[in-house]
């Protein structure tokens, strides 16, 4: 019995990260179009690459953030509904609950997750792909 509660003690749950990937320095130099298909690999490694669309390719690096970076999630907010109490010509239906016209539309925000990283990306250079082909692909004499 005793092997049993050790072993269970051992075990360790896996967490999930989160990492925010961040386009802003590119954003300027390349247009992305919307729900375009891309592919993320290298994640484990320091300099992962994100290929959009199959034409646009990114190389990126880690930042750690500094202090505690939350992520939010965005809903619609019900609209709020009034019920006037006393009588008045414009309350036709009594007793019902009517929404306020001149209400704009609310967000309702809950937060989903906090990172500890920041994946910034920029456009990798040609230089850069014939460097690491030279490296993957030594010439031999």
């Amino acid at each position: 019995m005793e092997n049993e509660s050790l072993c269970d003690d051992n075990m360790e749950e896996e967490e999930a990260e989160y990492v925010l990937l961040d386009l802003d320095d590119i954003s300027s130099e390349v247009h992305i179009p919307p729900n375009a298909p891309y592919v993320l690999s290298g994640l484990d490694t320091l300099n992962p690459v994100l290929i959009i669309d199959g034409k646009i390719k990114l190389i990126g690096e880690y930042d750690e953030t500094i202090g505690t970076c939350l992520v939010f999630n965005e809903s619609d907010a019900p609209p709020v509904v009034h019920e006037e109490a006393g009588p008045s010509e414009a309350n036709l239906f009594p007793g019902r609950h009517m929404p306020d016209p001149k209400q704009t539309k609310s967000k309702q925000v809950k937060p989903v997750t906090q990172l500890q990283k920041i994946l910034k990306f920029r456009l990798l250079q040609y230089s850069e792909t014939e460097d690491a082909s030279k490296s993957e692909n030594p010439k031999e004499d």
